[in-house]
């Protein structure tokens, strides 16, 4: 087992310095350029910073003589408090686990991005694997997966050699495109969200693209959307459309999430036009409120619930040692068709 000692000789500072970076002591100084060299040779040699910690990696491969019981996820917490979808998945999740007496932790995405606060949430929180809802960078994840199970539930993991629960996004919007060309929509446009910033590179506006393509129907630029994300963004990028070229629109819809469909609808509504005779709308999700929204969004159902209850159970699976192996699990999805389309 690596000791500070180990980490030391390897850098070529004193013991005391290692510590003190490891430990994250803000009352001496250290160079950035030293502290980079520690917390590398830390990752390379494989040090635990925390003796309980070394205890559950020494008995990782044997049966395990005190159990925690504690499971970390990473999530923002605006998500579940403001995107129903997240709530849902957190629901099953904190339940799955919660009936069989597992505790669930509060992992902050910005504890693992500065380097002595990762190792404390990984190494020092008795956590015993982490459930992933928010993305992190490649190189943390690595670190990570070394010393504990991971379970993604999320599509930036899908293509990683880990657990990963969640449901196919492209095929799901190439599903609502072709509902909207079985109507005989062919002017159709897209309001999303974008990973980091960048709309291109998401599932779901891939499948609008791919279905579009496929159907050879054109992609107006000015008819797709990023929002962020932001209910309000939805709701202003569709006014704006609506007043500045009222002549040339689209005649419907997609919508990456329910909510976003649903500020967009308001927008077509203050402006005095009819949905679905004016402009159709379809979203994805399913939240409760999109049977209540006026008109009731058609939408792509996702069995939320489920996706966090089954992340739960093949994380404890995994941690139970019942699973050796990583795993892809992708739920199916269904349409839902009411009156916005």
């Amino acid at each position: 087992m690596t000791r500070l000692k180990d980490i030391a000789e390897h850098v070529g500072v004193s013991i005391s310095t290692v510590s003190r970076v490891i430990q994250n002591d803000p009352t001496r100084n250290v160079k950035s350029e030293t502290k980079r060299k520690i917390w590398k040779a830390v990752k390379e040699l494989g040090y635990i910073p925390n003796q309980n910690a070394r205890n559950l990696v020494a008995n990782n491969h044997q049966k395990k003589k005190s159990r925690t019981m504690k499971i970390g996820w990473v999530a923002d917490p605006k998500l579940a408090e403001f995107y129903p979808y997240f709530s849902s998945v957190y629901a099953g999740i904190s339940e799955g686990l919660t009936k069989a007496d597992y505790a669930l932790v509060n992992i902050y995405k910005e504890e693992l991005q500065n380097e002595a606060t990762l190792h404390k949430a990984i190494h020092e929180s008795d956590i015993e694997g982490l459930i992933l809802i928010d993305n992190i960078d490649d190189s943390i994840l690595e670190y990570i997966m070394k010393f504990l199970p991971v379970v993604g539930v999320d599509f930036n993991y899908t293509d990683k050699d880990m657990t990963v629960i969640d449901f196919d996004r492209e095929a799901a919007v190439r599903t609502a495109v072709n509902h909207l060309i079985q109507l005989g929509h062919e002017e159709i446009g897209f309001i999303g969200g974008g990973i980091e910033g960048n709309l291109y590179d998401e599932k779901r506006y891939k499948g609008f693209r791919h279905a579009m393509e496929e159907a050879k129907l054109e992609i107006q630029s000015h008819w797709v959307f990023n929002t962020g994300w932001a209910l309000k963004e939805s709701y202003n990028s569709m006014n704006r459309l609506l007043k500045e070229n009222p002549h040339r629109l689209p005649t419907a819809m997609i919508c990456a999430s329910d909510m976003l469909a649903i500020a967009a609808m308001r927008a077509v509504v203050e402006n005095g036009m009819r949905i679905p005779e004016d402009i159709a709308f379809i979203g994805v999700d399913n939240i409760e409120m999109s049977q209540y929204s006026s008109p009731p969004l058609t939408t792509i159902d996702i069995p939320k619930y489920e996706i966090g209850e089954m992340a739960a159970k093949v994380m404890m699976d995994q941690v139970e040692g019942k699973i050796k192996l990583p795993i892809k699990m992708i739920v199916p999805y269904k349409l839902i068709i009411r009156e916005s389309t």
